[in-house]
């Protein structure tokens, strides 16, 4: 095991691209799963629905599969990493990846939530097209294609048996279902959720007949979707594939007769406390988020943090290993101070915070402080790369941040009343409140995405070519135009941003300008009340 310390071989590049299309698969489903109402069975073509489904399920799958071997295969980490340094994709491959994203997301800005089943057979085949485009663009992006040729010389079969794996852990979930049935495991979850319940609520209302559970406000029927078999199975599956590539390196006797039922008792038991969370979030605050957000994300979240948390305990307890004395002795330097991960890592941890406060609130503005606070957190963390890209700004930066706070606020669309849950804030709350949106929108969201989209996105793609520089300034403006509603405005935002950092290549400038921007209009927004504006 002890190849796995060597953080030499690690496919840096590949790393934060993977970032890069994590967060832009978050999106998709936060859009598609949560902010909209779209049901397969009331498309028309159900069928196609769920095999986009099943895609999107047997790529996320592929992909961690595909992390666990080179995990596995230091021979075939470093190659591959040396494939993404030495022969990374042209920058009209990521292009292509921006534009295919782009079309995927377009739906979710141009059509009301509300009218997604019904228009879905229309757009259905530009989501697919954008997918194709989008994956196409991408790994041709990470590297160029005679590289994925050699890299794939040799190792054809064993990538072919890892994809085959994961197409197939979907079918293991739905023949695994049948386990549910079993009287005694619907006998134990029903009394742990009963127990846990009654730590909240007085009145518990449980009909083990039905598999209804909950309170005379709210209740859930545990069906097979609740089941948390899906759980049990894909952490097995995981742990079956971990087993067989570190079969040298392991005390297997100790990896299935302890970490193995360790790893299944805790599904279980986060499987109980999801269905209870549940409840309560149906309960108190709005059946809506607890049935779409909440149950959409839930399960995803607790798979991946019990999947990081047996990795880590094998890794680093030495229980499960072999022979632990072999290990390096030299550290890692500390990721905190790497510079490229000073300058993705805040904006993870930012698009992460907007996943939680739409998965846990039922008015997301709510949820705004501990935005801020995971933001604060992560450049904080990141403050030794941060630190280095902050200077004075110019003053054509501070005009030119102005402008566009002003053409933001001018070319705003007449914007809704404030939530009944914004008013319903007394006075000190509603302050502390304000000061937060104010302070999160004018100083930590510009460092964090001037950092990602000028700072990486912009700098990785610019070459020094004419043609590099356009696409550079095309991709990170169309992306920071993606995520933030506006199209035009914020693409000619974005534009104005990216040409500040090419005139002198200083970070500074574009962050100082899309500060002062965010000052404006938060100016007009405490001033008129109008905190949609933001």
């Amino acid at each position: 095991m002890n190849e796995i310390a060597d953080t030499q071989t690690l496919p840096r590049r590949a790393l934060w691209l993977g970032a890069i299309f994590t967060a832009e698969m978050g999106a998709l489903v936060l859009g598609y799963q949560v902010l909209s109402d779209l049901e397969c069975r009331a498309t028309g073509i159900e069928a196609a629905c769920r095999g986009l489904r099943w895609l999107v399920l047997w790529l996320v799958c592929a992909t961690s599969l595909l992390g666990v071997y080179l995990w596995a295969r230091p021979a075939a980490r470093a190659e591959f990493a040396g494939a993404t340094a030495r022969a990374p994709g042209a920058p009209q491959w990521a292009m292509l990846h921006a534009a295919g994203v782009l079309v995927m997301l377009a739906p979710l800005i141009l059509i009301a939530p509300d009218r997604f089943n019904e228009l879905f057979r229309s757009i259905f085949p530009g989501i697919g097209l954008g997918a194709a485009l989008a994956a196409a663009g991408g790994v041709l992006w990470l590297m160029r294609a005679e590289a994925w040729g050699r890299w794939l010389r040799g190792r054809g079969a064993s990538l072919a048996a890892i994809s085959g794996f994961a197409a197939a852990l979907p079918g293991l979930v739905v023949l695994a279902g049948p386990l549910w049935t079993v009287q005694a495991v619907t006998d134990v979850t029903f009394i742990a959720v009963f127990l846990l319940l009654r730590l909240f609520e007085g009145d518990v209302v449980v009909d083990p007949s039905t598999y209804v559970i909950g309170t005379p406000e709210f209740r859930v029927m545990v069906a097979d979707s609740c089941s948390g078999i899906e759980g049990l199975v894909l952490i097995t599956a995981f742990l079956a594939l971990y087993a067989v590539l570190f079969r040298d390196e392991l005390r297997l006797r100790r990896f299935w007769l302890v970490i193995w039922p360790l790893a299944l008792l805790t599904s279980w038991v986060f499987n109980a406390l999801r269905i209870t969370a549940l409840i309560l979030i149906g309960v108190h605050v709005s059946p809506d988020l607890a049935v779409n957000g909440f149950h959409s994300f839930a399960g995803w979240l607790m798979f991946t943090a019990l999947s990081i948390g047996v990795l880590a305990l094998v890794n680093l307890s030495g229980y499960a290993v072999q022979d632990t004395a072999t290990r390096r002795d030299h550290s890692p330097p500390p990721l905190a101070g790497d510079d490229v991960a000073g300058r993705i890592v805040p904006f993870i941890v930012f698009a992460l915070s907007g996943m939680i406060v739409q998965t846990f609130w039922a008015d997301p503005a709510l949820g705004y402080p501990l935005q801020v606070a995971m933001m604060a957190a992560a450049l904080w963390w990141a403050r030794a790369a941060v630190l280095r890209y902050l200077a004075w700004p110019s003053a054509m930066s501070v005009l030119a941040g102005a402008a566009v706070g002003v053409l933001w606020v001018l070319s705003a669309p007449a914007s809704a009343p404030p939530s009944e849950a914004l008013l319903a804030l007394g006075g000190g709350s509603f302050v502390i409140w304000a000061v937060l949106r104010i302070l999160g929108t004018v100083a930590l969201v510009p460092v964090i995405e001037e950092m990602l989209f000028r700072g990486y996105v912009q700098a990785r793609l610019d070459q020094g070519t004419p043609l590099s520089r356009v696409a550079a300034v095309v991709v990170s403006a169309g992306l920071f135009a993606v995520i933030h509603g506006r199209w035009i405005e914020a693409g000619l935002a974005g534009l104005v941003f990216s040409l500040l950092y090419m005139r002198n290549g200083r970070l500074a400038d574009a962050i100082a300008a899309h500060a002062v921007a965010n000052a404006v209009i938060a100016a007009v927004a405490l001033w008129r009340g109008d905190w949609a504006l933001i």
